[in-house]
């Protein structure tokens, strides 16, 4: 009878593990949108009259596909316009007389668009389920991810110094010890993450790993989900008062410049609708001045990545944000001479080599042209008193002439004027509102 009881009770457990999650991945979302918007097109066609009916509806329903395709991904508005406008089609199409006799496609594709409407209702109420679980979530800066990472790591050497490289997206996809093998590299990057998850995280993922150094990488999802670059550079602010606070160099990476090129392959990579260039241009002008202040270590990935147009090179990312292969291939050694530039031992104190001045010609005093001696005249009679004897005079000579005066512009070489790339001149230096 135990063994029963206990055989029912393992395949109850089965049975629930086995059933499907009521919130689709986002592939499998899309897909089901698309098949929707099919469906409808497609039924309207085959009830006379439904197509003018219903063109304002089927118009929406295009419109809240298209949000959901450039839009974020799961987003619970979104979703909900979708639905909505699916469920009055079919509404109105129950409403208008079917042709006799109604094609049996027709009917079928009909079946089809109710369970589509049906699976989308339990995504949306999965999405709304998760996005409360997300709210109420007591571990907001995901300190879980590192947490037995953090606890089984060793402490550094003193030898090798650790860098700890803390960012988002762009971080976590970076396999450092491919990229830089042999160096004591840790990755805390957590995708999605914008700056203020960053400093809750800087005891636990940084701190109390005792690097050398912090190489952080932060900002672009910010930039998307509407942060104030005030908030921004406040975070950043903050990051690197606790590192200075407790003997961590930061070294502080441009955020990299996005791209729209890929935006035929999927929708969504039209980055540019969510990250405004100019936004990561500004930012990055702020990262660099913070570095320049407090002699911190400017990473300078963007220069490095962007093309003519203001966007990244087509060939560095596959969706115009997250680098690729090759992207992580130029960041690599910028990353790597940064690095070695911080812990570059200090060139030895040298006098003060200051260009002397030229010395100025000297100019040549005028002087008497020296004569020879006047002949002793013989012994004679005294002359008369008023006949005195002639005085040589001295013939001056003419003063030499000085040469000409070096001009103080042949010291100093004027500074060719460095040409502004064409992504400077083209965007603005005052951000555009980012997208809500």
């Amino acid at each position: 009878m135990i063994r029963r009881i206990l055989s029912l009770l393992v395949l109850t457990v089965a049975a629930y593990s086995q059933q499907p999650n009521a919130l689709l991945p986002a592939k499998d979302a899309s897909e089901l949108f698309k098949r929707s918007l099919q469906l409808i097109e497609s039924t309207a066609a085959a009830v006379p009259g439904l197509s003018r009916a219903a063109a304002p509806i089927v118009e929406n329903a295009r419109q809240a596909l298209l949000n959901l395709e450039t839009g974020t991904a799961g987003s619970v508005t979104q979703t909900y316009d979708l639905l909505v406008n699916v469920r009055a089609y079919l509404a109105l199409a129950e409403s208008v007389p079917k042709p006799y006799p109604f094609p049996e496609e027709g009917r079928k594709q009909f079946a089809e668009l109710r369970d589509a409407v049906d699976r989308m209702e339990s995504h949306f109420r999965a999405t709304i389920d998760q996005t409360e679980r997300r709210l109420r979530n007591p571990d907001r800066d995901n300190l879980r991810r590192y947490a037995e990472a953090d606890e089984k790591l060793m402490k550094p050497e003193t030898a090798q110094k650790r860098i700890v490289f803390m960012g988002d997206s762009i971080t976590d996809g970076w396999r450092l010890n491919e990229y830089f093998p042999g160096r004591d590299f840790v990755n805390r990057g957590i995708s999605g993450q914008i700056t203020g998850e960053m400093l809750g995280r800087m005891k636990a993922d940084v701190i109390d790993l005792k690097p050398s150094a912090m190489l952080l990488l932060a900002g672009t999802n910010d930039i998307a989900r509407g942060v104030p670059l005030s908030a921004i550079e406040n975070n950043l602010t903050m990051i690197a008062d606790l590192a200075d606070a407790y003997k961590i160099k930061p070294l502080f990476a441009s955020v990299l410049p996005i791209s729209d090129y890929h935006k035929d392959t999927n929708p969504r990579y039209e980055m540019s609708k969510q990250r405004s260039p100019a936004a990561i241009l500004e930012l990055n002008r702020w990262i660099e001045s913070l570095c320049k202040l407090r002699h911190y270590q400017y990473v300078d990935y963007f220069s490095q990545m962007v093309d003519a147009a203001g966007y990244m090179k087509p060939e560095l990312a596959d969706d115009g944000l997250h680098p690729n292969s090759a992207g992580y291939r130029v960041m690599g050694p910028i990353a790597m001479a940064a690095i070695d530039r911080h812990f570059a031992p200090p060139p030895p104190a040298t006098v003060s080599k200051k260009r002397a001045p030229r010395p100025r010609p000297i100019q040549a005093e005028p002087v008497s042209a020296a004569q020879p001696p006047a002949p002793q005249p013989p012994a004679v009679a005294a002359a008369p008193a008023s006949a005195p004897a002639p005085q040589p005079v001295a013939q001056a000579a003419a003063p030499t002439k000085p040469p000409a005066q070096t001009q103080a512009a042949d010291n100093a070489v004027a500074p060719k004027k460095k040409k502004e790339p064409f992504w400077k001149r083209t965007y603005p230096s005052t951000p555009s509102p980012a997208p809500q």
